[in-house]
């Protein structure tokens, strides 16, 4: 009896405990309750007091620094985020119509980090953002904007139709406050607006270049004079239009530009047309021009193409150059000069088919200012031509190289006269 009545007496003692500790943990959940919401209540109290002071973004917070001691990633994003923030103009993937006379810069591309020689890419980003449009970070680093041209264009060639595809903040009156910090021989002719993915390189589906040159590099070395007197007769112009024309189509032109090997299938390029325009005269001198329209071009191959028609033209090599200048074996081909040399219009013919017309966005055609760029080339890009052709001389200047050519020559034969004329060279120094 004296068991059991203890064995009751210890349930009852655990029972007693056991219920003392919810006791306290109730207590403790509800003095965690409470002290939150109090929390709460001052940071409500706090924010309803502050609410409608500034927020103050001071200059003197540190940034974040990786391992190599330079800005994180994230600090860098944030303060990107900032300075869009603080521009009321929204940032677009744009096109600009881009126009300019060549002479006096060294080609379209930008070389970032060198001074040393000038491109039309050096005025232009830096109009860009004298006049606001991106900041000054996107100048020297051209990816932040996605900047990319439609061609490169080499040192003193033109462009009357470049198309340059890049974001940007669309300011009230842009093209006219990027032209305010251009020079007059580039200007801005047209912007429009494009699709997130635009890129002017890849989406462009021809190109169309002109080349303006005196009709004296048409005359025969043999029987016609070869000065500004000179005047293209019907006969000669049908002859370089036919031999023109044989251009058209597929052809492998690893003989017309430089470190192309005969079976690099990128030697192959598509022709659309190419043909010359009735001739004119300007400051007493006759000029034709010819114009050429391919899917992509090589570097010097329009002007080796031309420059092999001038030498077919003129006698100094057969018409069977041309399907010869086409297979692999090494065919020696003159390049005529760049001056003449204007990248027309460049077409996007596929993206206007299924974007021109969504309701959402422009067609690429630049129908409407076609104006603009007619008035750009007879007012920067024509006279530009023909006066430095006028003082220089250039073509004449070419011309006068063209005996030196081999065109008949096979790549054995250059090597065998290389290699003579290195064994005359050693035996007449032995002597």
């Amino acid at each position: 009896m004296l068991k059991v009545c203890a064995h009751m007496c210890n349930v009852a003692r655990r029972q007693v405990v056991r219920h003392s500790g919810w006791a306290n943990k109730g207590k403790d959940l509800w003095s965690i309750r409470m002290t939150s919401k109090m929390s709460e209540e001052q940071h409500l109290s706090d924010f309803q007091s502050n609410r409608n002071e500034p927020v103050k973004r001071t200059k003197e917070c540190v940034p974040e620094l990786d391992g190599d001691g330079n800005k994180s990633k994230k600090f860098k994003r944030d303060e990107e985020e900032i300075g869009d923030e603080q521009k009321k103009f929204p940032k677009r993937k744009v096109v600009l119509l881009l126009a300019y006379s060549g002479k006096g810069y060294h080609g379209m591309q930008r070389n970032v980090g060198s001074s040393q020689f000038k491109t039309i890419e050096d005025d232009l980003i830096e109009a860009l953002v004298k006049s606001g449009c991106i900041p000054d970070n996107h100048g020297t680093d051209m990816k932040k904007m996605s900047f990319q041209r439609c061609a490169r264009t080499d040192k003193g060639v033109s462009a009357a139709g470049q198309i340059v595809s890049l974001k940007l903040w669309l300011i009230d009156d842009i093209v006219e406050k990027i032209n305010k910090h251009l020079p007059s021989q580039i200007q801005i002719l047209g912007l429009k607006r494009v699709t997130g993915g635009f890129n002017s390189k890849n989406k462009c589906d021809a190109r169309t270049y002109m080349y303006m040159l005196p009709t004296f590099a048409f005359a025969h070395k043999d029987l016609e004079i070869q000065d500004e007197n000179y005047r293209i007769n019907k006969e000669t112009l049908e002859k370089v239009n036919r031999l023109l024309a044989c251009y058209k189509g597929t052809h492998n032109f690893h003989n017309f530009t430089s470190q192309k090997r005969p079976r690099d299938p990128s030697a192959k390029r598509y022709i659309m047309k190419m043909y010359c325009d009735e001739p004119f005269i300007r400051e007493g001198l006759e000029f034709v021009i010819i114009k050429v329209k391919g899917q992509s071009f090589m570097m010097h191959q329009i002007r080796k193409m031309i420059g092999l028609v001038i030498a077919v033209v003129k006698g100094y090599a057969g018409e069977s150059i041309l399907e010869k200048s086409w297979g692999e074996e090494k065919v020696d081909i003159p390049k005529a000069p760049g001056l003449g040399l204007v990248l027309d219009k460049v077409h996007f013919e596929k993206y206007n088919k299924r974007f021109g017309s969504d309701g959402l966005h422009e067609s690429l055609d630049w129908a409407n200012e076609e104006e603009r760029v007619e008035a750009f080339k007879e007012g920067h890009i024509y006279p530009t031509i023909i006066k430095t052709e006028i003082e220089e001389k250039s073509m004449r200047s070419w011309l006068s190289t063209l005996p030196i050519h081999d065109f008949e020559a096979s790549a054995l034969d250059i090597q065998s006269k290389k290699e003579e004329a290195q064994d005359e060279e050693v035996n007449g120094d032995s002597d």
